[in-house]
């Protein structure tokens, strides 16, 4: 009897928007508490356990950010506030707010940030002060901010020399914290830029995973209004050439283009360090539930 070999075939690759789905699941998302209180119940929008990142803006209230991340842990959601260290007075301020959050919203987790006013309130400037402070010991997980496309307040000559400093730094600090850590990011549009970004990094030693900023569903004006006020970098011109285009000016933009990308990247490479999706709400918290509820269902 002749013995027949058959090659075995690969397995066929998944379907884009399978690839993009799985990518989705664990995205977080920024509120305000000016944001948040449009919102009726968090319930209805969001999947338990998301990650629901609060913005400390200047002139907000410590009061109004506690209670908002109460309000989402009831919802059942996880908190985490912005620690803003040009915004915070001192030590002891640091102090009265952790104790307020962990108190009355059983914060465990925060992301720290230099905060986007020129002059410091007080004691702190940078991140990297709050985290050298001992304040956040005991915390279950830290994020720190990073900047694909660079950061002008952070280094005036268009560089990326003090960035990619204070990220070496950061690396660093993860590996004496027991503290979860990751890199949290400004929001961008373009794809390989992003892509290229997380490599270099990762081939200059930092580890972190990175958690990808992404604009979330808003109208081409809005996203284009926060996008100069936010400093972003340039990709900033995939937004000017839709403005362009007088058949999609009018359409609300949605960030799948470059989220699939991403994620066709990070199927590819699971070394690749980006490992989740971070949405920033620009065209309202609603829309960007809807789009992520929608983009995050595998049909397979």
């Amino acid at each position: 009897m002749a013995v027949f070999g058959f090659a075995r075939r690969a397995p066929a690759p998944a379907p884009a928007d399978a690839v993009l789905a799985r990518f989705l699941r664990g995205a977080s998302i920024e509120v305000m508490p000016r944001t948040a209180g449009k919102v009726e119940d968090f319930r209805t929008l969001l999947p338990r356990g998301t990650r629901v990142y609060i913005a400390h803006i200047d002139g907000t209230p410590i009061e109004e950010m506690v209670a908002t991340a109460a309000r989402l842990r009831a919802e059942g959601m996880e908190p985490m506030p912005h620690f803003p260290a040009r915004l915070i007075a001192d030590r002891a301020t640091l102090t009265d707010w952790i104790a307020r959050y962990r108190g009355e919203a059983g914060v465990d987790q925060a992301l720290l940030l230099a905060g986007g006013v020129a002059q410091p309130a007080g004691a702190f400037s940078t991140s990297m002060e709050l985290m050298e402070s001992g304040a956040f010991d005991g915390f279950r997980r830290l994020h720190v901010a990073g900047h694909p496309e660079g950061n002008r307040d952070i280094d005036p000559d268009g560089s990326v020399k003090n960035v990619s400093e204070a990220l070496l730094w950061k690396q660093k600090f993860s590996e004496r914290t027991d503290a979860e850590m990751a890199i949290a990011t400004q929001f961008c549009f373009e794809a390989e830029p992003v892509i290229a970004w997380a490599e270099g990094i990762r081939e200059a030693g930092v580890t972190l995973p990175v958690h990808i900023g992404v604009a979330g569903p808003a109208k081409l004006q809005t996203l284009i209004r926060f996008a100069i006020a936010c400093g972003v970098g340039p990709s900033l011109r995939v937004l000017q050439r839709r403005a362009a285009d007088v058949t999609k000016l009018m359409l609300p933009f949605e960030p799948t283009e470059f989220l699939s990308a991403i994620a066709a990247h990070k199927a590819a490479h699971p070394d690749f360090p980006i490992e989740a999706a971070h949405v920033f709400p620009l065209g309202g918290i609603p829309a960007s539930a809807t789009w992520l509820d929608t983009h995050s269902k595998d049909e397979e």
